[in-house]
């Protein structure tokens, strides 16, 4: 008969030491978080943005100055020759808006659709040059590709960066722990992918208006980044186990969650955060989406090709890892079966 083990409850009590470390480790945690959400919020400011300018090369030097002075280092000015050129360059997602100096009247031009924190900044480079215009020469602002009435400030798909992330996380996390198989763990990231770019994106455009655009380029766009992010910690979990849950969960929820940019834009982020948000999946991601449904897709190569990489990644990271365990259980398969004979 094999005896059993000691009641937990008569386990001694952990040492004090052990209860600072956990302490320490608790804070240290809290630290982060705070830092890595608050940090990008706190800081956020325009530098590099790149508008478009259009008009005769004159007026186009006086204005710049004025910009210089109003964001210093927060506008890059494309000169442009009229109001098409730059209407067009809006539209292909290489400037967020421009200032139209080619016509009797001053115009703004922006596209809220590209980021409404922008297009804000720019409405009050239109009131800035108003009042320094003469009285009866009033700035207009007009906005080129705006989001849909039903959510005008774009609230929705700001929102919706978060549960995407969420979403690739959970189903690592489930898959990893319901599911045995690496071949099964991966054709469950692509179904709930597909199942889930389909929910999202209906729930989005469908009911709370968020979304413009062809329905099915949104799926893809919400099925890639969901695939790109649950298969790459699926990956990292199969090949390191927990330290690996552990590294893909932190890079995705601490570092591309808030450095996505997609409430602002990343030319709006700290520093080099914004690059860096851009080369993670969250941030791919959402703008991915703003390509697809505001832009016709203008400007979704560079995200796409981000998120490929990182599906690729989780792929190879997936079979390395299945690689792996193969020969261990093999072995442990072939130390089982004498013990197995032996208890016959």
């Amino acid at each position: 008969m094999s005896t059993q083990a000691a009641p937990a409850a008569n386990a001694s009590p952990s040492s004090w030491p052990t209860v600072a470390r956990a302490v320490a480790l608790l804070t240290v945690s809290i630290s982060l978080l705070l830092t890595a959400f608050a940090w990008p919020s706190v800081r956020s400011s325009v530098h590099d943005v790149p508008i478009a300018v259009a008009g005769p090369a004159p007026a186009v030097k006086q204005i710049t100055p004025i910009l210089d002075q109003r964001l210093p280092d927060g506008i890059e000015v494309t000169e442009v020759a009229d109001t098409a050129a730059a209407e067009q360059l809006i539209r292909d997602r290489k400037v967020y808006g421009a200032i139209d100096l080619s016509s009797g009247t001053p115009q703004v031009i922006t596209a809220s659709a590209g980021s409404t924190a922008i297009a804000q900044t720019l409405n009050s480079i239109a009131t800035g040059l108003s009042q320094a215009q003469e009285p009866s020469t009033a700035v207009a602002a007009r906005d080129l590709i705006p989001l849909p009435a039903d959510d005008p400030r774009g609230a929705g798909l700001a929102a919706g960066a978060l549960p995407l992330v969420m979403g690739g996380l959970l189903a690592a996390l489930l898959l990893t722990r319901l599911v045995r198989g690496s071949v099964r763990r991966v054709t469950g990231a692509f179904a709930f992918a597909i199942t889930g770019g389909l929910a999202v994106a209906a729930i989005l455009q469908f009911w709370l208006g968020s979304l413009d655009g062809p329905y099915w380029a949104n799926c893809g766009a919400i099925a890639l980044t969901i695939a790109a992010t649950s298969l790459t910690i699926l990956g990292l979990e199969s090949l390191l186990g927990y330290v690996g849950f552990g590294l893909g969960a932190a890079t995705m929820m601490l570092i591309g969650n808030p450095l996505s940019g997609t409430a602002t834009a990343p030319e709006m982020l700290p520093g080099w955060s914004g690059t860096l948000g851009q080369l993670l999946p969250p941030g791919a991601g959402g703008q991915l989406l703003r390509s697809t449904a505001f832009f016709d897709g203008h400007g979704a190569t560079r995200s796409a090709l981000v998120l490929a990489t990182w599906f690729t990644l989780g792929m190879v990271l997936c079979l390395a890892g299945n690689l792996r365990r193969r020969p261990t259980a093999t072995v442990e398969d072939t130390a089982a079966q004498p013990a197995m004979h032996a208890t016959v």
